[in-house]
């Protein structure tokens, strides 16, 4: 009876029959009601704010939208020490890492015919930094935005919750945030995109959220810098037969009891793996206080046998997964072989959630196979690579002017050519 229950909670699929899909994070109902939301606050700003959040129960009636940096540090002044510590301790490694991206990332200078070309590289002045506040409260989201957007350099920093628990202001606080915007869903989004009270139209907007969130940032996305459309939640285990069965269970029932949708997907060389974490997934399921979700979540997972660590990896890279965990021998080697993921997590000790909770790198991540094209948040999605160029008078540029007008007129425009000619001495 536990063997049948635990198949029904983790079927096996077929390798070849793993498709390589880029799944659209925002169904087209959700699109049109959020494009009405956020129409809504683009026009009327901060009234149509208050009037959606208060429809949807992100505040009371009358209740401010906004947190300042008193409360915030209110708050964190009030939580217990402990947890203030992880927070202080988490915001530490998460500044760590974003700062060194930021120093990899530098100005140049070239010379070009006649002058130089440069790269400089600044911080969008405005970030604004959403996380959900849904079943629970997220802090660790509001981390990975706001500590991240300070250390690229931005001016100020808004964070967007709903109904902030103590330990997200808290948060705010350590991560520097200017404001905390009281109010979820589209319409947060759309103030942030377009101004609401003293909140300024940011210049990026970032963090993970639910489709209405994923939606409105899609809809915002030609008027401010967005960092991706990611939608449900999603963990693929790489694993042979050296991993330990409950260890690869409770990684995927992590995973699971993010929300219903989520997905956990095991691949593995080792048929005796998958029927052992299928008995330990009902083991663990039958103690787990979010057992409800995390089985839910069990109805989009499932479990794949490859005849060997080649097809195994070729699965990895067709589902192109937010989070892949490599738990084999030669784990090292074997991450090196993997091309499409957001986030790497390399050997049995590194577990997924680590990663999570503030290890350094961030948890906001591409998903539903667009880690093909995309990244997960980072300094670089606040800042502007601009260049520069600057052309003196003499032989060099009078050359590189006749090269554009050439270019210019293969091209029709007859226009770019003369102003070209008119840096041409004589003329």
């Amino acid at each position: 009876m536990r063997e049948s229950a635990a198949r029904v909670a983790f079927p096996e699929v077929a390798a070849s029959d793993v498709p390589s899909v880029r799944r659209s994070p925002v169904d087209g109902e959700t699109r049109i009601a959020a494009a009405a939301i956020v129409d809504d606050v683009r026009e009327r700003g901060e009234a149509a704010v208050r009037e959606h959040a208060e429809r949807l129960g992100d505040v009371e009636q009358g209740a401010s939208l906004y947190a300042e940096r008193w409360e915030m540090e209110e708050a964190l002044g009030a939580i217990d020490g402990e947890t203030r510590r992880v927070l202080e301790r988490a915001a530490g490694r998460i500044r760590a890492f974003a700062e060194a991206q930021r120093a990899s990332v530098g100005e140049f200078r070239v010379a070009v015919p006649g002058g130089h070309a440069a790269q400089v590289v600044a911080p969008v002045e405005r970030a604004g930094c959403y996380a959900p506040g849904g079943r629970f409260p997220l802090p660790s989201s509001v981390l990975m935005g706001a500590v991240t957007a300070r250390a690229a350099g931005c001016q100020r920093v808004v964070v967007a919750s709903p109904r902030p628990a103590p330990v997200t202001l808290a948060a705010a606080a350590l991560a520097g945030a200017d404001l905390v915007l009281r109010v979820g869903g589209a319409q947060a989004i759309a103030a942030m995109a377009y101004g609401c009270g003293p909140i300024e139209s940011c210049d990026a907007i970032v963090g993970p959220g639910n489709r209405w969130v994923t939606a409105a940032k899609q809809l915002v996305s030609g008027a401010v810098r967005i960092d991706m459309l990611a939608g449900p939640s999603e963990l693929v285990v790489l694993a042979d037969d050296s991993a330990d069965a409950g260890v690869v269970a409770s990684d995927l029932l992590a995973q699971a009891e993010h929300d219903a949708d989520a997905s956990a997907v095991l691949v593995t060389t080792s048929r005796e793996l998958l029927d052992a974490v299928r008995v330990e997934i009902t083991e663990q399921l039958a103690t787990l206080p979010t057992r409800e979700t995390a089985m839910a979540a069990m109805g989009n997972s499932f479990g794949v046998v490859a005849c060997d660590l080649g097809e195994a990896i070729d699965v990895c890279d067709r589902l192109a997964p937010e989070h892949l965990e490599v738990i084999t021998r030669d784990a090292s080697d074997v991450a090196g072989r993997l091309r499409h993921y957001g986030g790497l997590f390399v050997g049995g000790s590194t577990a997924e959630v680590l990663g999570d909770y503030g290890a350094g790198p961030n948890h906001t991540l591409p998903t539903g196979g667009t880690a093909r094209s995309f990244g997960g948040l980072s300094v670089f999605d606040f800042l502007r690579v601009r260049t520069v160029l600057e052309i003196g008078v003499g032989e060099e540029g009078e050359a590189l002017a006749r090269d554009s007008a050439l270019l210019a007129r293969a091209e029709g425009l007859e226009g770019h050519a003369r102003s070209a000619e008119r840096r041409l001495g004589g003329c």
